[in-house]
């Protein structure tokens, strides 16, 4: 049992990793619009998105990278929050989450 409350332990601990940086990386009007609580749930649409579309699956490029497209993402999200009656956000906010969250990381590669 402490080895899955370590892991889940990691996994939040990732999380807040994850939607600090998102939050760190937003311009400042978008800062005030996008509470923690609404960064957490587009972060797990984000990862459910990722784990049930098959793009993760594609075959990366020479530099080991997959292409995902992020516009379909951010659409993806944004028919999801509809959906899910999280309200309606715009396009373009939603394209900079997705980038920010995905560029996560970045800063620890070679």
């Amino acid at each position: 049992m402490a080895v899955l409350d370590d892991e889940l332990m990691n996994d939040a601990r990732l999380d807040a990793e994850i939607i600090a940086f998102v939050h760190n990386n937003l311009p400042q009007e978008m800062k005030e619009k996008y509470d923690e609580e609404l960064l957490y749930y587009f972060h797990d649409v984000i990862e459910e998105y990722l784990a049930n579309s098959n793009v993760l699956d594609e075959e990366p490029d020479e530099d080991g990278f997959v292409n995902i497209d992020v516009e379909e993402m951010a659409k993806h999200l944004q028919q999801q929050a509809k959906k899910d009656g999280m309200g309606i956000f715009p396009p373009e906010d939603l394209l900079l989450l997705v980038e920010a969250e995905l560029s996560f990381g970045d800063d620890f590669e070679d």
